[in-house]
């Protein structure tokens, strides 16, 4: 098992080649970044996504079917029953 002392060393040897390589070097930026680019945010919706969300809202008001609240505690209570 290697200790991370060997793993820093290789590290450090490998990007001293690299550096002595403009092709190496561009490829290694391009890698890194695919590595370090962040994961798609899941909460994220688009304008459209966002509209339809609303609309389906308001039909559900509309219907009878929206949650009301007597006050500001209660909507808090039911908030983080969720």
């Amino acid at each position: 098992m290697k200790t991370a002392a060997v793993y820093d060393a290789q590290f450090m040897h490998n990007l001293s080649v690299i550096a002595q390589s403009e092709a190496l070097a561009k490829r290694l930026v391009k890698y890194v970044s695919r590595l370090a680019k962040p994961a798609a945010d899941p909460t994220l919706m688009t304008r459209e996504e966002f509209m339809a969300n609303v609309e389906e809202a308001e039909q559900q008001i509309g219907r009878g079917e929206g949650k009301t609240f007597s006050d500001l505690n209660a909507m808090n209570s039911w908030l983080n029953s969720l």
